[in-house]
This record gives C-alpha cells, sequence and structure tokens, in this order.
C-alpha cells in the first residue's frame, strides 16, 4: 500500500538526508518532503549515501515552510523525546502504524514529521501535529540520529502493512472527511487574527503561549472539513457578519 510522507524539517547535513532516502526506500516509503535544508539542493552528499535510493531524493519535494509541506496531510504525527508540556498524545511507532494505514486506506494523506540534528522540532512545529511520536529508547541515552529515527519508524511500517494489501480500517479509526493541515492552519491564522483584533491575545508577551494551547486545543478535537467551515461561519457571525432577515423584514 501506499506510505505516508517523510518530512524533514530543516536537515542539516546531506548525508542525513541520503541516509533516510536509503531507510525509507528499504522499507518502500518514497514520499520525501524537506523543509529548508541547510545545504544547497540537490546534494551530492545525499545522493552518494543514498546509493540505490537516489531516485527518492529526485522525488524529494523542498518547502520553505511547515505550513506549506504538510498543507495536504490530514493525520501528522510528530517525532521527539523530549516532554513538550503539551496536552497531546503520545504513541509509540508501532501504535501509530494502524492509524496512518487506517488513512491511507481511506485515500487520505498523513505523515510523519522529524526534527533538524541539532534541535529537533520547535513547539511550533508540533503544535501542527495531531500526536507526538517516540520511540522507546535507553532512558540514560535517548537521542537518535536523524537517519536512525527515519529508519525505526520506516521499519514499523513494513512490519505493520507488510503483505496486507487489504487494510481493513478499524472502526475507531473510521470518520468523515478530516480537515487537512491547510484547512486548519487557515482556521487558526482566521480566529487568532481576530483575537488580536479584540486584543484577546494580550500581553504580547505571553501571545506565543496562548495561540500554542488554543492550537494544541483545536488539534485535538479532530475536526473534521465541514466542521471548520462551520467554525469559520461562526467567526465571521460574530466579528460583524450580515444577519439573515427573517420572514417579512425588509
Amino acid at each position: 500500500m501506499k506510505g505516508p510522507a517523510f518530512i524533514l524539517s530543516h536537515p542539516q547535513l546531506g548525508e542525513n538526508i541520503g541516509a533516510a532516502a536509503r531507510a525509507m526506500l528499504n522499507f518502500g516509503l518514497t514520499d520525501l518532503r524537506l523543509i529548508r535544508p541547510r545545504e544547497a539542493w540537490p546534494n551530492k552528499k545525499a545522493e552518494a549515501m543514498a546509493v540505490g535510493a537516489v531516485s527518492v531524493l529526485e522525488g524529494a519535494r523542498v518547502f520553505q515552510s511547515i505550513e506549506e509541506a504538510v498543507a495536504d496531510l490530514g493525520l501528522v504525527f510528530a517525532t521527539t523525546g523530549r516532554d513538550r508540556l503539551m496536552s497531546k498524545r503520545v504513541a509509540t511507532p508501532d501504535e501509530a502504524v494502524p492509524e496512518l494505514a487506517a488513512e491511507i486506506a481511506q485515500d487520505r494523506k498523513c505523515g510523519v514529521l522529524f526534527g533538524a540534528e541539532r534541535m529537533g522540532l520547535t513547539n511550533e512545529e508540533v503544535v501542527l501535529a495531531d500526536a507526538i511520536l517516540t520511540v522507546p529508547t535507553n532512558p540514560k541515552f535517548a537521542s537518535l540520529n536523524l537517519a536512525q529515527s527515519v529508519a525505526v519508524v520506516a521499519y514499523e511500517w513494513w512490519k505493520g502493512t507488510h503483505d496486507r494489501p487489504e487494510f481493513k480500517v478499524p472502526a475507531k479509526f473510521r470518520r468523515a472527511k478530516p480537515a487537512n493541515k491547510e484547512d486548519l492552519i487557515g482556521f487558526f491564522e482566521h480566529i487568532e487574527g481576530e483575537l488580536d483584533r479584540t486584543e484577546f491575545l494580550f500581553p504580547p508577551d505571553k501571545r506565543a503561549a496562548m495561540v500554542q494551547n488554543m492550537r494544541n486545543m483545536w488539534q485535538r478535537a479532530g475536526l473534521t472539513y465541514q466542521e471548520v467551515q462551520t467554525l469559520r461561519g461562526m467567526v465571521r457571525a460574530l466579528t460583524g457578519g450580515k444577519k439573515r432577515r427573517k420572514k417579512g423584514e425588509t
């Protein structure tokens, strides 16, 4: 079956991108997305490290922001081993695979987000994910190299889906068309713009934390496309939209 997109945010070394591409193809994955790689792209070091997986690199898409990279995706897991102090669901790779497979079985795009080698994902990036993906490791030495992390998740994908071309979607994963990230980000920006206008997001030094909390709240709701459209209509109505005329009114 088709697989999830693997998104590498601000990767620093071409060698790690190449090693990640090789690991992806080992386990049947080809949708590689890069967010502002530090080194020039295309990259010779990446091609040398990829060996026989250069086709994955050739098909890789480069984006300037995480919003662009995940715009067409619904379900997204953010890989991190650090406690983000966020109210966000946490899953291991083997727990995440059935959810990802269920989305793909319903013709929905999904993905896994990986952070840069030095710092990992920012909180702002993690907020855009539906859940956190954590690889169980030695608590005394938990840090994984970027390509290693990609390899572990890709392996779990292969193990959980190989030889299962007719994946049956569990009832708990069946739902109406979910909002993709482009829909959600548009809603976030809409309501946050109105809250800025009414000075709700005040004082300025607390705005980032307030926005983060709100976005996590909306992500946990698992909103469908129609629900997002309804919420946007509600915001418009509450912020000066035209009132409907009652019968008989002129």
